[in-house]
């Protein structure tokens, strides 16, 4: 759908101290084979005391003050995660929006794994759009991957698991960048690559095993993996085609692409092989450096984008979203000013993870 006078009017994003890849090779949490052909720099973890809606918080209410905005301004919230928010049975989009908000602020939770974050964008613009001339809405994501049920370096193979929250404020009233297009697909039937061998009573305390989901599928399905990859790439690729056309653009009008954060060898796949554009044209620099932030690597790949100044006024940039399902939600923006806030920050983030510490605003 293209989409016109909705504005991305601030963004933020709370992530804490970055774990160098290395020393998890040496304790022996990380392959060494698959650390070489991942290529990480670090990964963002957060301590145990962290509560993943508190860093909602901090990234919502940052995206806030940089917007201009007054809390009384935003309409709705939604918040996305794919993993646990630190209490059972427990609304943490409220909690979200009443801390970073307020009270009067209608907040919802949305759960579709690591495409939340964008269908959840594309919601909010519904939103805005049919909103008065004042309408705004704010995303949010946040996780912590916690042990045992987690193992951060090793429960997916090309995905390592990095914690942090990201926060996106869209406006009809003007903004720093101008939502042209959203557009989704998706492909229910590969909800079973990742369901295992059924439903469970309850939750379990073992630890998450997608891998061996993945091989009871290959084991039973009739197409095997092979033939669910073709099928993910065939609605990515439909996807993308029709969110450039609705912006009125072609690949080459877009300076930036922000995919699912993931290895070198995955990233390599998602954007030279199934996008046909060269890995430097992503956001492959700052993924490595944090590692898959579940529902919230296109936010927050897109606010390092702006703060460091590698995106300016003119520029579009292609958010690219993909979760277990399977559904692919794709969105372009074009930047229309750059934003002061951009100048403070600079390339605090990436100096901050490259000397072991640190935590984006």
């Amino acid at each position: 759908m293209r989409w016109e006078g909705v504005y991305v009017a601030g963004t933020g994003a709370r992530l804490p101290e970055p774990v160098p890849a290395r020393e998890a090779v040496e304790a022996g949490l990380y392959d060494p084979e698959q650390a070489a052909a991942d290529d990480l720099v670090s990964v963002r973890v957060a301590s145990e005391d962290t509560a993943p809606p508190d860093m909602a918080v901090e990234a919502a209410t940052t995206a806030l003050k940089r917007s201009g905005l007054d809390a009384e301004d935003v309409e709705l919230l939604v918040h996305t995660c794919i993993w646990f928010q630190g209490v059972e049975m427990w609304p943490a989009a409220s909690y979200v929006a009443g801390h970073a908000l307020g009270r009067h602020v209608p907040a919802f939770g949305m759960r579709q794994e690591c495409n939340a974050c964008l269908g959840a964008l594309e919601l909010a613009a519904r939103h805005v759009q049919s909103g008065p001339a004042g309408a705004a809405a704010m995303v949010t994501s946040a996780d912590r991957f916690g042990e045992p049920q987690i193992q951060r370096w090793s429960s997916e193979p090309g995905f390592v698991y990095g914690d942090g929250a990201t926060a996106l404020l869209l406006s009809r009233r003007g903004g720093f960048a101008r939502l042209l297009s959203t557009v989704t697909g998706a492909d229910n039937s590969l909800e079973a690559v990742l369901r295992g061998t059924g439903f469970q009573p309850r939750p379990t305390e073992e630890p998450l095993d997608l891998p061996g989901r993945v091989e009871h599928f290959v084991r039973t399905s009739s197409g095997g993996f092979r033939t669910a990859t073709e099928r993910v790439t065939a609605v990515v690729r439909d996807v993308v085609a029709t969110v450039l056309d609705e912006a009125g653009t072609g690949m080459d009008g877009i300076a930036r692409i922000v995919v699912p954060a993931s290895g070198r060898s995955r990233m390599d796949w998602q954007v030279r092989q199934m996008l046909g554009v060269p890995l430097e044209k992503s956001t492959w620099d700052f993924a490595r450096r944090a590692g898959h932030l579940g529902a919230g690597d296109q936010f927050a790949g897109f606010n390092d984008l702006v703060e460091t100044g590698q995106v300016r006024a003119g520029d579009k940039v292609l958010l690219v979203g993909g979760g277990s399902g399977f559904s692919c939600t794709c969105a372009v923006v074009e930047m229309t000013e750059d934003p002061q806030w951009a100048a403070a920050g600079g390339a605090t983030d990436r100096d901050a993870t490259d000397g072991n510490a640190g935590v984006a605003a």
